[in-house]
């Protein structure tokens, strides 16, 4: 298992300097990440950086709070793809599920599918945290629903992190034919090997470089 390839390589902090964005874009090429993930604002300096590296630039939309509007969310999106990003996080109206207004969270995610295309990677942050087991099922089934190519477990800011559980649960909703994307509060090879057994095809963390180097002292039994 090359566990690198399945791994979002993520700096999402406020405070994220230039300095660590470049760091970010420099580990994702040597540790050949699946993706480097960065807020919108990073997306041109780390095109600049990582154009014919082969690794692919992700930022988020209606981040962290998933209550933006759709049009917001639409063209954060859209901004993103012609900025130069490959993939796009996006965090489903938590608020709006929990109401009831299913037509809204539908909205939402099929607007920002539209907005990048059918070629780039679209997944959605349902914040499993802050749902029901029930709700977790309803929210899997809507984004699948939507044409997603990932449901992401959580934020990873604040509402709890991945857990084995809900790997789980959202790939049995998920099926074969949709992705899961496992996040918040991975920290450890352990920790994201139980996740991928569970189910998880993209973990994301900020941690793995640690996560690599903890995978390949194991495979060389240290």
């Amino acid at each position: 298992m090359d566990i690198a390839r399945m791994i979002d390589h993520t700096l999402l902090k406020p405070d994220a300097t230039l300095k660590q964005i470049e760091q970010l874009c420099f580990e994702g090429r040597k540790y050949n990440f699946a993706s480097v993930c960065m807020n919108p604002v990073w997306v041109k300096f780390c095109k600049e950086i990582l154009t014919g590296s082969g690794i692919k630039i992700c930022t988020v939309s209606g981040f962290p709070l998933g209550a933006s509007t759709t049009a917001v969310k639409a063209k954060e999106a859209e901004t993103g793809i012609e900025d130069g990003v490959d993939e796009i996080d996006m965090v489903m109206n938590v608020g709006a599920f929990k109401s009831g207004d299913l037509k809204l969270v539908e909205e939402d995610i099929r607007a920002v599918r539209n907005a990048i295309g059918k070629n780039k990677i679209l997944k959605v942050i349902i914040e499993c945290g802050l749902l029901t087991t029930g709700e977790k099922t309803r929210a899997t089934e809507i984004v699948k629903s939507c044409g997603a190519d990932f449901v992401k477990t959580n934020t990873g800011f604040g509402y709890g992190g991945a857990t084995v559980e809900d790997v789980k649960h959202l790939r049995e909703i998920a099926g074969k034919d949709m992705g899961v994307k496992a996040s918040g509060g991975i920290r450890d090879f352990q920790t994201a090997k139980s996740l991928i057994e569970a189910g998880a095809n993209r973990i994301g963390t900020s941690s793995g470089v640690k996560i690599v180097e903890e995978a390949r002292n194991q495979m060389a039994g240290t």
